[in-house]
């Protein structure tokens, strides 16, 4: 009985395991707003490495009144800024968030950010999960 029971026990572990290992991150960082400004952006890799794939649904920070997913697009010449419900990651896949595409839209800062400050991310998937990201404050690229 003893050894069905270890049987069972060694066939739950995956079940029992934090689901969001199967995801992880890379690259995260905010850019500090301009001068002025309330709004700002945050980028980073987000790799699935999981058999299914998994959709993105949101982001909140307590670093930030709201945190929206966003995509540029190109429409008639123009550069256009986009709300978007959702990014899907496939299984065994990536998604890189960054300048020019996908990205998290972060809205009016709850306090100055220094660069070199670290903020606090947490990702909503469809499935419940989340995954919190620690994102250092970078510079804003001269141009």
């Amino acid at each position: 009985m003893r050894p069905l029971i270890y049987a069972l026990l060694l066939l739950s572990l995956p079940l029992l395991a934090d689901s969001t290992a199967a995801l992880s991150t890379n690259n995260a960082y905010v850019r500090q707003p301009m001068p002025g400004r309330t709004v700002t952006a945050g980028y980073f890799v987000l790799h699935n490495h999981s058999a299914q794939d998994v959709r993105l649904i949101g982001a909140s920070s307590s670093a930030f009144s709201r945190a929206e997913l966003h995509s540029h697009s190109h429409k008639d010449g123009m550069m256009r800024m986009e709300q978007v419900d959702e990014i899907i990651i496939v299984s065994g896949g990536n998604v890189e968030l960054a300048p020019g595409g996908l990205h998290l839209m972060l809205f009016e800062p709850v306090a100055t950010l220094e660069i070199g400050q670290t903020v606090p991310m947490q990702l909503h998937f469809a499935d419940g999960q989340q995954l919190t990201l620690a994102m250092p404050v970078v510079a804003m690229p001269k141009r």
